[in-house]
């Protein structure tokens, strides 16, 4: 089902109205890549989030006003939400009929969509449960009090917690356990590569950078690659001939980063960004054509250092190029720039990927 969605993002008061503006860009292409459509955008500037809805009482009776007179049936905030805003939320808006999710609902919807293998849809059910968990316990409690639960087994909202926590206890074992098979294979596949003294590059980099139609390019395949967020979640390989070598060397792409993502998110995709994170050597793919790249470089480098990931592995591709008239080409130990719609300076890449790898490796 496609929504008509009210976005509703806060901001302290020493935000810029370009940094305002960016974050409420970045959400309404998040909910046209769920398919959704925006009514209503709203910022508000405050020194700090309403403690009972996050945007306050005043301005959630304001947006079912919208919601009235636009058809909206979904209200999306644009951070991550407390059990107890989200419970609030649902119940003043349920008259409405309105849904209610945070940033990490609609990413999760996202990806939830966009998944095609057993183990990336393991991952999402994973980061769901997570998430979700706390939200559940919170809306037993809340039931618990208002039925005047005393915390007894005899029914009451509060027993009704516990068991909740013990199911979602078993279910994320059962899922972490399923996932460890997954990377299981992956680490024997990885030791054999090793083995066979097999290359490895994986491309990284913010979502919506180019990094499947740089895989596409440096390896002849005809992965799908969309001017969307989020179109790639599963890891996929290539083989990339690397003249200077006179052999391959294995390329890898997987999952795109955004700002906001929080670490126990990234934690339920480790087992597909274990490829990435073990590789020789890591394309931190940029969209040279963005006016926001240096903020979201930012943004990965903080990821990758947080996975552990050393700077001696990374290189910078500064891709789309084509679209950026007047970019001197940038060719360094660290950095290069290319296009992977025209073909520039990919033969650069493939020299400095080479270079890399010691001589006979």
């Amino acid at each position: 089902m496609n929504h008509c969605a009210i976005l509703a993002d806060l901001i302290h008061f020493s935000a810029s109205k370009r940094e305002a503006e960016d974050r409420m860009t970045e959400l309404e292409e998040l909910v046209k890549t769920y398919g959704g459509a925006v009514v209503v955008k709203s910022i508000q500037r405050k020194a700090k989030p309403d403690n009972e809805t996050f945007i306050g009482k005043g301005k959630v009776e304001a947006l079912i006003g919208d919601a009235k007179a636009l058809g909206a049936d979904l209200l999306v905030v644009n951070h991550p939400l407390k059990p107890g805003q989200m419970y609030k939320l649902e119940e003043i808006l349920r008259p409405a009929k309105m849904k209610v999710w945070d940033r990490i609902d609609l990413i999760l919807n996202i990806f939830e969509k966009h998944a095609s293998t057993a183990e990336a849809k393991l991952e999402i059910e994973l980061a769901r449960l997570r998430h979700m968990g706390p939200r559940i316990y919170n809306m037993g409690a809340q039931l618990g009090r208002q039925r005047g639960g005393t915390g007894t087994r005899g029914g009451s909202g509060e027993g009704n917690t516990e068991a909740m926590k013990r199911h979602l206890r078993e279910q994320e074992r059962t899922i972490v356990k399923k996932l460890e098979k997954y990377q299981g294979v992956r680490d024997l596949q990885r030791e054999r590569r090793t083995k066979m003294r097999e290359r490895t590059v994986a491309l990284v980099g913010y979502t919506n950078a180019g990094k499947t139609s740089l895989l596409n390019v440096l390896t002849k395949r005809k992965e799908y690659a969309a001017n969307a967020l989020f179109a790639t979640l599963d890891t996929r390989v290539g083989s990339m001939y690397l003249p200077e070598l006179e052999g391959t060397a294995l390329l890898s792409d997987t999952i795109g980063f955004i700002q906001g993502l929080p670490p126990s998110l990234i934690a339920a995709f480790h087992s597909t960004l274990s490829e990435a994170i073990s590789a020789d050597v890591l394309l931190h793919v940029i969209d040279a054509s963005d006016d926001k790249c240096d903020e979201k470089i930012g943004v990965v480098d903080e990821i990758l250092t947080n996975l552990g990931v050393p700077e001696e592995r990374r290189l910078r591709v500064y891709n789309k190029i084509d679209r950026v008239s007047g970019v001197g080409s940038r060719v360094s130990e660290q950095e290069i720039s290319v296009s992977a719609m025209t073909g520039e300076g990919l033969d650069g890449l493939r020299a400095a990927i080479a270079r890399r790898f010691p001589q006979g490796a």
